[in-house]
């Protein structure tokens, strides 16, 4: 008598995890909602073939759509205990996931999405936002560009010489949550997306009296009218343009001539002792625009007035880097200068003209920006030299000629340290301007809030580099392009909300997690980022055993450190333990 044996071994590793806590949000009724479904659709439903795939990008490190799946063939056991639902092969063809892209990349049905989870999240988590962070990347690919297409040629941080598309993030603080997220071509100035950004927000959270952090783009006026207008604060710097650059000469001439105080902040260092971070004062000014708002009869308003504080602010920091960089230039301009006329010698080319010598060095000082800081002395050389000409070798009364050859040589580079010092003295300052009254922003809050940027900037780590890997793109169409950074958007909130939720309990509780740190398993930490907590569930395999008369399942054992992280994110072992057990 044969029998029948099959054994099949699937790695679930953290899926179970990362399902449970989409599954908190509602997130596959929420896309369901608002994907919608054709009456010749057959499988599962769009909310549940996102989900599922979201699942899957977070837990291989992989947003392209061709292994989905093989992975989910070998996963399928898994996928169906946990979902309670029928999962074939076909569900996750690449065409059904184009499909899905395609939908995601709609404006209207991206914003509804977006606006029913951002809603979910603050009821799930509790969450009761007061500042919001406004700010661009971009991600960049060897696309072909095109009149309408995204990919266009734009300031870059990443590699201006390809083509880019601009993605604008509001995020919540100190999260770092994304909570609004726009694709748009790479050529998009930045100053356009703030107040959609802001109106796009404020449909998400209700109330009055959030403050909207961003950086210099966004303090346009126009910008801080349209804020102020909606009974809603902002902070940020002022750019150092138009009118703005002279009234910080005379904004820092005024602690400098001594008519103005500076007031210290300070921030604990990695000891816990306090060191100064920057120091400022603050003054108030009126300020007027005209409302970008009209009426219902369609006409404009009038112009708004409001009160704005002006927080003059020096960075020990930024001071710091400022003066390297000035010693730098320094060195490297006077090296340049003293290049400019190296001594005769073959292969040596030499200045002949004095217009020529000032022109080359105006122009290593100019693009060193060291101009009245650096002097330099030269001289004429004039070399003689007399020959004898046409012919008679010899003769006493051949005729001779003389020549002149002039060089120029530069003597001496010299420091104008009075003009340097000086120059020292409007380093490292940074205005910053809030309508936000004085009690409830005032200078050390306005400079510790602002300090505060990298939270955005976390998010951005993430989404073009590990786990998700938006740069480089698998996708070549626009529409693909945008779905899949929506939908890349919101995996970002899903590990920004399972740090944050295990370090609000750890916090609550006192507690330090023990057992992450793999060189120092002993240490406890009470900051671990949500790769290193979904690390600690590698290697959890779900063997299934097919037998004649039934099915046996076994999973590998869930650790005491897997045990406390599931009870911190507030989930129960079960969402593992129940995969296994007789059938």
């Amino acid at each position: 008598m044969s029998t029948n044996l099959t054994i099949t071994t699937e790695r679930i590793d953290d899926f179970p995890l990362l399902l449970s806590v989409m599954l908190r949000l509602g997130l596959p009724d929420i896309f369901d909602h608002h994907l919608g479904r054709h009456g010749l659709h057959q499988g599962l439903s769009w909310g549940w073939i996102a989900t599922i795939w979201l699942a899957h990008i977070l837990t291989e490190s992989n947003h392209r759509k061709q292994p989905v799946q093989s992975w989910v063939k070998q996963a399928q056991e898994t996928i169906v205990k946990i979902t309670d639902q029928q999962v074939r092969e076909l569900d996750f063809t690449d065409d059904r996931l184009t499909l899905l892209l395609r939908r995601l990349s709609k404006p209207a049905t991206w914003q509804a999405v977006e606006t029913e989870l951002g809603r979910s999240i603050l009821r799930v988590y509790e969450l009761t936002p007061k500042n919001v962070r406004l700010d661009t990347t971009t991600v960049s690919g060897y696309h072909e560009g095109g009149e309408e297409s995204l990919f266009q040629y734009g300031y870059s941080k990443d590699d201006p010489t390809l083509r880019q598309v601009k993605l604008m993030v509001a995020a919540l603080d100190p999260l770092g949550l994304p909570i609004v997220s726009q694709v748009v071509a790479g050529n998009i100035a930045d100053d356009k997306l703030y107040v959609p950004a802001v109106d796009r927000v404020l449909q998400i959270i209700e109330g009055i009296g959030l403050l909207f952090v961003g950086d210099s783009k966004m303090s346009a006026l126009a910008i801080r009218a349209h804020i102020h207008g909606l009974n809603h604060y902002y902070l940020c710097p002022l750019a150092q343009t138009g009118g703005t650059a002279k009234e910080m000469e005379v904004w820092v001439e005024a602690v400098n001539n001594g008519e103005k105080t500076l007031t210290p902040v300070f921030v604990q260092n990695e000891n816990g002792k306090q060191k100064i971070f920057a120091e400022g004062y603050v003054f108030e000014r009126k300020l007027q625009a005209k409302s970008d708002a009209v009426t219902k009869d369609g006409k404009e308003q009038e112009i708004i007035e409001w009160t704005e504080q002006v927080f003059v602010v020096r960075s020990e920091s930024y001071r710091k880097s400022l003066l390297d960089g000035l010693e730098g230039r320094l060195q490297r301009a006077a090296d340049k200068l003293a290049a400019l006329t190296p001594l005769p010698a073959r292969g040596k080319r030499q200045i002949q003209d004095e217009s020529a010598l000032v022109s080359a060095a105006t122009i290593i000082l100019k693009a060193h920006k060291v101009e009245g800081l650096l002097a330099y002395t030269f001289e004429r050389q004039e070399k003689h030299l007399t020959k004898h000409v046409g012919r008679g070798r010899g003769t006493p009364d051949r005729p001779k000629q003389e020549t002149v050859t002039v060089r120029y040589q530069i003597k001496a580079v010299i420091r104008q340290e009075e003009a340097i010092d000086a120059h020292k003295k409007t380093l490292g300052w940074r205005a910053y301007v809030s309508n936000a009254p004085a009690e409830q922003l005032d200078l050390e809050q306005a400079v510790l809030t602002y300090r505060d940027e990298w939270l955005v900037e976390h998010g951005f780590h993430r989404l073009k580099g590990v786990p998700l890997s938006l740069n480089p793109l698998f996708v070549k169409n626009d529409d693909q392009v945008v779905g899949l950074t929506n939908l890349l958007s919101i995996a970002v909130r899903i590990l920004t909300l399972i740090e944050f939720v295990v370090r609000r309990r750890l916090t609550q509780k006192q507690e330090k997690l023990v057992g992450l740190i793999e060189n120092n398993p002993k240490k406890g930490i009470d900051n671990p980022t949500t790769e290193r907590l979904l690390k600690a569930f590698d290697q959890i395999n779900l063997t299934v055993v097919h037998l004649p008369d039934g099915i046996v399942r076994h999973i590998t054992p869930i650790s005491d450190l897997q045990t406390r992280i599931l009870e911190l994110l507030g989930l129960s072992p079960a969402i593992y333990t129940q995969l296994a057990g007789n059938s």
